[in-house]
């Protein structure tokens, strides 16, 4: 902000536009179709056309990051939207994996669940997730989040390279 500007605090302070996302791949890992439809219709809804791929489970995952079969020809993801509660591998163990892997650390983990116990959050950034979003109950809440992550994530941060590249 400028020195000498104050916003006014009956000022509109403008919605951000409807997100293009710069065509950043999505990877959401998310093994409940009833959240995967959601998140599908939430995206749709806030005007986000990113490509978006979904594994159902951690161990798929860690194969689609690393590209091995049946992922071979699977996109770099720029953006991870991350259960915690998976089969196979839970999303704890994803998260550290991603983080501690050179080729990969640099993705940005959205941590999206269920759960908002202390525990759960505190771990998740101690494993450095970039951000926790416990979801919230209501297609309407729910629908508001997504859109708010596009806005934040697609829109207002700068990526690293990789990532603002679809194919990469």
């Amino acid at each position: 902000m400028k020195e000498g500007r104050a916003i006014s605090t009956t000022e509109h302070v403008p919605r951000p536009a409807a997100t293009s996302g710069r065509g950043v791949q999505i990877l959401l890992v998310e093994d409940n179709p009833g959240d995967i439809r959601l998140t599908r219709e939430a995206l749709r809804g806030g005007g986000i056309t990113n490509p978006m791929d979904v594994v159902s489970d951690g161990a798929a995952a860690m194969a689609y990051l690393h590209r091995e079969p049946p992922y071979a020809a699977a996109p770099r993801p720029g953006l991870v939207l991350l259960d915690l509660n998976l089969p196979r591998l839970d999303g704890g163990q994803v998260l550290t994996m991603i983080k501690t892997d050179p080729d990969l650390r640099t993705i940005p983990v959205i941590i999206l669940t269920t759960s908002a116990a202390p525990t759960d959050v505190d771990l998740a950034y101690q494993r450095h997730a970039n951000c926790y979003i416990v979801k919230p109950p209501t297609f309407t809440e729910f629908a508001h989040a997504i859109t708010g992550i596009g806005a934040f994530w697609l829109d207002l941060v700068t990526l690293p390279p990789a990532a603002a590249a679809v194919g990469q």
